[in-house]
């Protein structure tokens, strides 16, 4: 998928990753960009739609969807990382409400229109997926959720045209990651491979220094050949 003379939805728009897909749609010449936020947004080009969009509110959801014509591109970018030891189920609750039924609500009041154009669903998820970080552990167990329901939507969403794509990210320069002590890579370099990714067609993609090693092993290797054996059972008899 080439963005030019697309319309690209994301969430969490305001900062970080999320602030720099927008800018970096507009670059790749997207015909129109929503950005998705819960505070409001000055737009950075004519081209960008700011949308009210609390992921976790169901109607808020649902009206920001009636207001999208036509959409090419969903990219669940906004998501929630707080510090914890599990021993808080609210805040494991929190983590849920954000990066997995945020996703989930999203996908689905979009899906009619990603249907209509054969698009395309991105969700933004962490290598955190494969190997938790101890210090995030909240964040790890809800965004292996997410990868999980990402996988699962690939496979149910392929007979209707519309691809799903996780992008596991390594440490990126955020506001969400700031107190970790060690090297990030830079939000725009992230977007454009991210984009780069989506592009190619890759139904992972790992945008970062510290992920992309992983790439060529995960494609080939037994996990990535399970998820493809599981898929096809939905033809089976």
């Amino acid at each position: 998928m080439s963005l030019t003379g697309k319309t690209v939805l994301i969430t969490g728009a305001n900062r970080g990753i999320g602030e720099a897909l927008v800018r970096e749609a507009l670059r790749r010449d997207a015909q129109h960009v929503y950005a998705g936020t819960r505070r409001p947004l000055t737009p950075p080009d004519s081209r960008v739609t700011p949308l009210t969009l609390d992921v976790t509110d169901t109607e808020q959801v649902r009206a920001a969807a009636r207001s999208v014509d036509s959409l090419d591109l969903l990219v669940n970018n906004a998501g929630l990382a707080l510090h914890d030891d599990l021993t808080d189920p609210d805040l494991l609750e929190r983590h849920f409400a954000v990066n997995l039924f945020g996703t989930h609500r999203v996908t689905q009041e979009f899906l009619p229109a990603l249907v209509t154009s054969g698009g395309s669903v991105v969700n933004v998820l962490s290598v955190a997926v494969l190997a938790a970080l101890p210090v995030l552990p909240s964040y790890s167990v809800s965004k292996a959720a997410a990868f999980s329901m990402t996988q699962s939507l690939r496979a149910l969403l392929a007979s209707r045209g519309v691809s799903v794509h996780a992008v596991l990210t390594g440490p990126v320069d955020t506001d969400m990651s700031r107190d970790l002590p060690i090297a990030k890579a830079s939000p725009g370099a992230v977007a454009r491979a991210i984009f780069d990714g989506v592009v190619a067609g890759e139904e992972e993609i790992f945008p970062d220094p510290l992920t992309e090693p992983l790439a060529a092993g995960w494609r080939s290797g037994a996990v990535k050949e399970l998820e493809r054996a599981n898929a096809a059972l939905l033809g089976a008899p």
